[in-house]
């Protein structure tokens, strides 16, 4: 079948990608903010939405200016993702099914990227959401499970006859985790042997690797994923470099307070802010200290007052 509901034309080639701990809806609002096309919940467990889980609903909140949004799931049970999507269709444009997270406690349960030894069950799976489903169903793979099992091409055919819309391929396979490099030859390849749209992912950490990138493999669109962590303003900067040639820059701490006054309004959990933190002062001078201190703070007040000092010192300098 081919289905009847196509991945919809967005604004930007830059997407965010779905990362667990990071995609809150605060940092999602950001990026849109900043000129994403297209933002992903973190990933979701069916089954534990089926069952009513409060803390799995927490995950799926979403922002009045994520337009389009995407909700990202993950299961072993076809019934339950199915079942799961049809609950969510009304709140979100696209429903997308993840087949390429290498982490332990997700394969183990056949979920993930176990799938990936599995074509005909990543089949079955996009065939029965597409007929239960109005919403267009993607799915995001791996190149494979390890560098003897590349498969992607044909996952990726079987996908589309199955109803896909559009499939994002990571370059990587389970094996590597995220280690080592993406194999963009791969995605390539999948691109050149479907008709629907490709989205591409790895290694994106500018706005030159992923014009390159893109003039490279002829993907449609490129999720940024770590290369936004901490700066979500790449996404800006990608679309200026593409339309324009150039960029400029817009400093960590500037986003963070952007970060830090969403994370108030959608009333993000205090861990998540901690972690959102760490990432946007990585790398600026001086900011061991202020890491080490946020990671032991306990109240959002004394992060707030370490900050403070850590801006107050930097521009005395």
């Amino acid at each position: 079948m081919k289905h009847k509901s196509q991945f919809p034309k967005l604004k930007s080639p830059v997407l965010l990608s779905p990362m667990a701990g990071v995609t809150d809806v605060a940092f999602r609002t950001l990026a849109k903010r900043y000129g994403t096309g297209l933002t992903y919940t973190e990933f979701v467990s069916s089954t534990a939405l089926v069952r009513g889980s409060a803390k799995t609903s927490d995950m799926l909140r979403t922002s009045p200016q994520e337009k389009p949004v995407a909700v990202q799931l993950f299961g072993s049970s076809v019934q339950d993702v199915v079942d799961a999507a049809r609950m969510l269709e009304d709140r979100f444009d696209i429903i997308d099914i993840n087949c390429g997270c290498p982490a332990w406690k997700v394969i183990k349960t056949g979920a993930g990227s176990s799938l990936l030894n599995n074509p005909d069950k990543i089949s079955t799976f996009i065939n029965k959401l597409a007929s239960a489903v109005q919403r267009p169903v993607t799915l995001k793979i791996r190149a494979g499970i390890d560098e003897q099992h590349i498969n992607a091409v044909e996952i990726a055919k079987l996908a589309e006859d199955a109803g896909a819309a559009a499939i994002g391929v990571h370059g990587r396979t389970q094996k590597q985790g995220y280690a080592g490099q993406a194999n963009w030859d791969i995605i390539r390849q999948v691109k050149e042997a479907v008709s629907i749209p490709i989205i591409g992912n790895g290694d994106i950490f500018t706005p030159e690797t992923f014009k390159q990138r893109m003039d490279e493999s002829g993907v449609d669109y490129i999720m940024v994923a770590r290369g936004a962590m901490g700066n979500p303003y790449l996404c800006s900067q990608i679309n200026k470099y593409l339309a324009q040639g150039i960029y400029d820059t817009k400093h960590p701490l500037e986003q963070l307070q952007e970060y830090l006054a969403l994370a108030k309004q959608y009333a993000i959990a205090f861990p998540a802010i901690k972690n959102h933190t760490t990432n946007f002062t990585k790398g600026l001078q001086g900011s061991k200290k202020l890491r080490l201190g946020i990671s032991q703070a306990s109240t959002a007040e004394q992060m707030h007052s370490l900050l403070d000092t850590f801006q107050r010192n930097d521009e005395e300098q």
